[in-house]
């Protein structure tokens, strides 16, 4: 009854459009397809008697010479009654004539461009693919894709039909061939697909290896219940046997398995069968597949380094498919990541999640739009910012912000800043290649990176405070970042953009050994103290460097000594000596009654009283031909922070404004050290060197 009842629809239709065509003066006719197509009584989804079916269409072809106005998805079954098709019945009529006429080709008109690569609604880049064959587009359409089903395509494919899909609402795009031969060679695979709401079931037990039969009971245990089986994974050793199945049937699958096997699971020959759920399959499809060695390590590496866990792989010895069971919450981002591997493979895309919006989150945004067009055009990298906040706003876009415009939109638009919330939405998320980028100088976010490095989201941060905390919380953001393969990149936590951190790494690398170091690691101070000089007073050069913003609001943080001493204690673990902070020596240049001052402008106001003292310093280094210069030596296990003067020969000499240097003595480098020299402060040159460590990131993303 339910099947006649749902006839009327494609009844009424068909006669309509045929009624439309005559009164146009076009010669048609109206059919209903249940005169000439027979069916068994299996109502909702009948099965085809094609032996019957081809005759009466043929015969009635051969007697009707108008054009045909057909009715889709319904038949009739031999005792006369009304039947349907299933699912995409309509489709699957239109290749019944087409097979049944001996057609030279069957068009497919729905509402996309024919079929893609992957899920449009999940990966934003998918494409049209021009031809595929039967066979691949038959795996497509088991793993997901909904563009054909597999029903369709079978009397097609027995008759070596081109099966062409278009699009009605764009008619004049080509769309995709689907035909013997449709091998498209310039593409290794043809699309990927996947498939929500999977469970995985495992069988296994001692007492399942070498014994005959065992499949087979286990299989026919699922039939009888009606358990579709999709994908099957079993050890060489025949220890475990693991299959997926659609959740809604896992409860009844479990329960078949352990009433086959009751009396193993109670000798204890086999285990309890063990339910995964909250799963889905992902599957990459093509049959040049075969003729491309890697591909599957192309899958898997794509897929690890993004940190999507496998639990369960199938491969056919066709090569055609590889599938891949994973967490339903990945499937978006290992389509994503797939989709870059296989068909974006000369472009990598990093994903930016921006917390601080100050001075050189600013920066940042202006210089990644500025050269957005020439990384996406010549460097084949895209770099999208999707999320950013301030201390009290957030604001997130997956498709990309305006980065001209957001900062201010976020303070509009934008949600309740809370770092447990933002960092969930990044997970949540679960963008590919994501990096968290930290432009603060705040604690409180430091404190979270092992739990974003733990998400597989790099992090790349001028913030000090994480690498110059306790060691063992450096040391552990070194492990999480190398077991889960998410960058920890911190260059501009010594010197600015200046290239120092990695230059250190690449000697140690290359085996060379850190003899001393020299630096002026504060922009700040040298500042100060290259402006020291004859006629000047300390206290009024102090207050100058405050006014045009190169100290902290209150200028002892400056001056006691503690930027530098972090910022060595940072080069000093990165050499490979394990220091805490309480190891650095500072000699710090804030007198004690400076130091009890309750306001700043009280504090200058103390300072002022030791012009004098400062005054004498500078002529004891005048008196030698020496200039004062506030400096960190790490050397022989011992660091130290204070102030000293060095002649003419020092290169620290000729140090002026806000420069950072740095003088690395080697092994190689012994007698004349290596010297890296230049602005070491300010948001400019700061952010230029957070955006290189973004790029260096993208440059690794994974192709």
């Amino acid at each position: 009854m339910l099947d006649f009842v749902m006839s009327f629809g494609e009844r009424l239709s068909a006669y309509i459009i045929s009624e439309a065509f005559i009164n146009l003066n076009l010669k048609s006719q109206f059919l209903d397809a249940r005169k000439v197509i027979r069916t068994d009584n299996h109502f909702g989804h009948a099965k085809v008697d094609f032996d019957v079916t081809n005759k009466l269409i043929d015969e009635h072809f051969k007697s009707h010479k108008d054009l045909q106005i057909v009715t889709g998805f319904i038949a009739t079954s031999e005792s006369g009654e009304t039947t349907t098709l299933g699912r995409s019945g309509s489709d699957y009529t239109a290749a019944i004539f087409a097979g049944a006429l001996k057609a030279t080709s069957l068009e497919i008109w729905t509402d996309v461009d024919g079929m893609m690569t992957a899920d449009p609604r999940k990966v934003k880049k998918a494409f049209t693919v021009n031809e595929m064959t039967y066979q691949e587009a038959m795996e497509l359409s088991h793993f997901g894709a909904k563009v054909i089903f597999p029903a369709t395509m079978q009397p097609a494919m027995v008759n070596n039909i081109p099966i062409w899909i278009k699009n009605t609402f764009n008619p004049s795009f080509p769309g995709t061939v689907i035909s013997a031969n449709g091998n498209g060679k310039d593409l290794i695979i043809k699309g990927i697909s996947s498939m929500s709401q999977m469970s995985l079931l495992s069988v296994q037990g001692t007492g399942l290896q070498g014994v005959v039969g065992v499949s087979m009971r286990l299989f026919a245990a699922l039939a009888k219940e009606n358990v579709n089986v999709i994908l099957i994974s079993q050890a060489s050793s025949e220890h475990s046997i693991c299959f997926a199945v659609d959740s809604a049937s896992s409860t009844r699958a479990k329960a078949s398995i352990e009433k086959e096997f009751i009396y193993e699971i109670k000798s204890n020959e086999m285990d309890n069968v063990s339910v995964e759920s909250g799963l889905a399959i992902v599957a990459i499809v093509g049959e040049n597949m075969r003729h491309n060695p890697g591909t599957s390590g192309r899958m898997f590496h794509s897929l690890g380094k993004s940190g999507v866990n496998i639990f369960a792989i199938a491969q056919g010895s066709s090569e055609l498919n590889i599938s891949a069971v994973i967490k339903e919450s990945d499937v978006a981002k290992a389509l994503n990541v797939l989709h870059e591997a296989f068909f974006l493979s000369d472009k990598r895309v990093v994903n930016l999640f921006l917390v601080g919006t100050g001075l050189i989150g600013k920066e940042l945004l202006k210089m990644i739009y500025a050269q957005y067009a020439q990384l996406s055009g010549q460097n084949l990298l895209e770099v999208n910012v999707v999320g950013i906040a301030n201390s009290k706003k957030m604001f997130f876009d997956e498709n990309g912000l305006e980065l001209l415009t957001c900062v201010e939109r976020m303070k509009i638009k934008g949600e309740e800043m809370k770092l447990v919330s933002f960092i969930k939405k990044m997970q949540e998320m679960n963008l590919s290649n994501s990096i968290f980028v930290d432009c603060t100088s705040s604690e409180e976010v430091t404190n979270q990176y092992e739990i974003i490095l733990d998400s597989n989201i790099s992090i790349v941060t001028p913030n000090k405070k994480a690498n110059s905390g306790p060691l063992e919380k450096y040391h552990n953001l070194k492990n999480i970042s190398f077991k889960r393969g998410a960058r920890f990149l911190y260059e501009t936590n010594v010197g600015a953009g200046l290239p120092v951190i990695n230059t250190l790494n690449d000697l140690l690398l290359s085996g060379d050994k850190v003899i001393r170091i020299e630096a002026v690691l504060s922009g700040t101070l040298n500042f100060i103290f290259s402006s020291f000089t004859l006629g000047k007073v300390f206290s009024k050069i102090v207050r100058e460097a405050k006014e045009i913003g190169y100290t902290e609001p209150d200028p002892r943080d400056d001056l006691n000594g503690m930027d530098v001493a972090r910022k060595v204690l940072i080069l000093a673990r990165e050499a490979g000596i394990d220091f805490e902070l309480s190891d650095i020596n500072v000699t710090g240049l804030v007198p004690q009654d400076c130091l009890e001052a309750t306001t700043v402008e009280d504090f200058f106001v103390r300072l002022a009283s030791h012009d004098d003292s400062f005054e004498s310093q500078r002529k004891q280094a005048e008196s030698k031909n020496e200039k004062l210069r506030y400096m960190a030596v790490l050397e022989n296990g011992k660091a130290t922070v204070s102030l000293a003067s060095v002649n003419s020969d020092h290169p620290f000499y000729s140090l002026k404004g806000s420069d950072n240097i740095i003088l690395l003595t080697t092994e190689r480098y012994h007698d004349r050290p290596m010297v890296i020299r230049g602005p070491g402060a300010g948001a400019t040159v700061t952010a230029a060197g957070v955006f290189a460590d973004i790029i260096r990131i993208g440059n690794y993303a994974v192709r």
